[in-house]
């Protein structure tokens, strides 16, 4: 939280003290609720487990890894509740980075019962309900804000983790439960994610990009996103191993967060490998932090994903069908540019030189930005035409 007061009134004496903090403690789902739940879990025929934004915190995690090994539910994930669960786990059908049309929505059309984990509104929902159609189990801290395409059958409301643990206690897999469509969307959803991941042309082609930083950053290490079009290629294509390691804004998606975001990653957590990803121009809209970040002698590494345009809504203008009109612009020297900070500037100038280079600044000390010029020429067959193409026939 941040409280800002006028000067006048941050200057004035009092005499009084601070209220003593008081005992808190979350309160736990109701008995009957969880009893209606586990009745609904058990009747499924294909339950499928989706972990939100609510779900991304520390005793959440450990306990729905737990009910993932214990009950073989398979699960998905929203851009926010990235590494809840280690995504490189058998049962992940895959992340919602799109709203639609993805393999792994293929998944949610199958399911008869979806486990909603952690939902949040600020993130869009990767289903819609309708009468007649999927049940619904909403399991949060708080009550489900209900509207005419999100109306869950049972609200399980409290603290979340202790809810899970209940949950799982309660449950035993059973015979009856059918994921064989889960596993083939899975199948062919994995398939769709590594085309591309050793592609060498030039400029770097989004999905390279996401394969190599995947393979240079450790199991913990964190990204820092800001928000542009690469922000999708990473939450559907990036496999995050650990809670809180990809951090990202599927909110308001406010450019120009990438950096700060890292820099108080870095602080927060010093001893692990911390890498901003940025857009050209999310990255200009608050560059001179890289000062800030070369004061503190952070150890800081910062992609800057050249395209020389706004690519997020040049691709959102293209399946619009409109021309491209005022999205294209300049750049300094990226390289001068972080020179002129005191960090340590960097050109990547063939994609296999990429991941060597990522590898020998995430290792190395001090600030280092990173110049990649990034080929979108293909965001919107792949993202708007190709992955539904594709998914719809499964």
């Amino acid at each position: 939280m941040h409280l800002e007061l006028p000067e006048d009134i941050a200057a004035e004496q009092v005499d009084e003290q601070p209220i003593p903090a008081s005992l808190v403690r979350r309160p736990v789902a109701e008995d009957k609720s969880i009893h209606a739940a586990v009745e609904m879990i058990r009747a499924a025929e294909s339950p499928l487990l989706l972990v939100g934004a609510g779900a991304n915190r520390k005793r959440t995690c450990n306990m729905l890894r737990k009910w993932v090994a214990k009950l073989g539910i398979p699960f998905a994930t929203t851009q926010m509740g990235k590494g809840v669960i280690d995504e490189r786990d058998p049962w992940f059908l895959g992340n919602t980075a799109l709203s639609s049309n993805d393999f792994v929505h293929r998944a949610f059309e199958a399911a008869d019962l979806i486990i909603n984990v952690g939902h949040d509104v600020v993130e869009k929902p990767p289903f819609f309900m309708h009468a007649g159609g999927v049940k619904v189990i909403h399991v949060n801290f708080s009550s489900a804000s209900v509207d005419p395409v999100y109306f869950p059958q049972v609200e399980v409301v409290g603290d979340i983790a202790n809810s899970i643990w209940r949950l799982m206690e309660q449950l035993e897999p059973q015979p009856h439960w059918d994921f064989s469509r889960f596993m083939t969307v899975r199948t062919a959803g994995e398939t769709s994610v590594a085309q591309g991941a050793d592609d060498d042309r030039f400029p770097v082609y989004p999905q390279r990009l996401v394969a190599d930083v995947r393979q240079a950053i450790q199991k913990r290490g964190i990204i820092a996103l800001d928000n542009g079009i690469y922000k999708i290629w990473f939450a559907r294509n990036y496999k995050a191993t650990a809670p809180n390691t990809v951090l990202l804004d599927n909110a308001l998606a406010t450019m120009g967060a990438g950096l700060p975001s890292a820099m108080a990653a870095k602080l927060v957590h010093p001893d692990r490998q911390v890498m901003a990803i940025c857009g050209d121009g999310g990255f200009m809209m608050n560059s001179q932090e890289l000062e800030t970040a070369v004061r503190l002698k952070l150890d800081l590494v910062v992609l800057v994903l050249r395209d020389d345009a706004y690519g997020m809504i040049k691709w959102k203008q293209t399946n619009m069908g409109l021309k491209n009109f005022g999205l294209d612009y300049g750049n300094p020297d990226f390289v001068k540019y972080a020179e002129a900070y005191g960090a340590n500037g960097h050109r990547v100038a063939s994609s296999e030189a990429l991941l060597p280079l990522l590898s020998r600044c995430l290792n190395s000390p001090g600030v280092h930005l990173v110049e990649v010029p990034i080929d979108y020429s293909e965001n919107d067959r792949i993202l708007n035409h190709e992955i539904r193409e594709l998914s719809s026939k499964i």
